[in-house]
């Protein structure tokens, strides 16, 4: 059976991470682990940009304005919905996930979200 599988290499690529302001005591320990598997993979933090939005409902939002620009080769976008007593964050969760997966479709860059 042929077996078929990437390798993780950061090196020379450029990437946009985005992360959300809400629960930012959550989303700042993602951003900083996503900056250090980069980092373990062959990355420079110089080739890294980080973009701040108010929450996560905002995030596949940038991350098409930052994906039309063609000036990164893939973009990270983070943030914590956290599920409490009303449906709010399966509303919220659900958009972001479709929209982000939109853009990624729509623009042929690879974005991967957390």
């Amino acid at each position: 059976m042929k077996i078929i599988e990437g390798k993780l290499n950061s090196k020379g690529k450029k990437i946009a991470i985005i992360g959300s302001r809400f629960n930012e005591f959550i989303t700042s320990k993602l951003i900083g682990g996503s900056i250090d598997c980069y980092m373990r993979h062959g990355g420079e933090e110089s080739s890294l940009v980080q973009y701040w939005v108010p929450g996560a409902y905002e995030i596949p939002l940038l991350a098409k304005k930052l994906a039309k620009l063609n000036k990164y080769d893939g973009i990270v976008c983070l943030g914590a919905v956290i599920r409490g007593a009303t449906p709010h964050f399966d509303y919220v969760s659900a958009e972001v996930s479709k929209g982000i997966a939109n853009v990624s479709l729509e623009t042929d860059t690879p974005i991967v979200f957390g």
